[in-house]
């Protein structure tokens, strides 16, 4: 894990957005960490897996739910999907 002072970023941002490719830069403000500096690939696998473990969360509750469901062939046909 890289830490950069605030002031550090600023002087080196070109350097830290390098390190960011790479692993996560903290950017630290009086020793606080205040923002994390990390690539735009690591940024859209995080939000894929937010995402994944948000369906996970439905699901589950979905299946624990006793509300009345409709079975699948049932919508797919209401659709005109079958």
């Amino acid at each position: 894990m890289s830490e950069l002072s605030v002031t550090d970023a600023r002087a080196e941002l070109p350097a830290a957005i390098k390190k960011s490719h790479k692993a996560p830069v903290h950017i630290l403000k009086h020793g606080e960490p205040v923002a994390v500096l990390i690539s735009p690939i690591l940024y859209r696998e995080m939000l894929e897996a937010m995402e994944e473990l948000e369906d996970i969360e439905a699901f589950d509750q979905a299946m624990l739910s006793k509300a009345q469901t409709i079975p699948w062939d049932e919508v797919k046909r209401e659709l005109g999907l079958l």
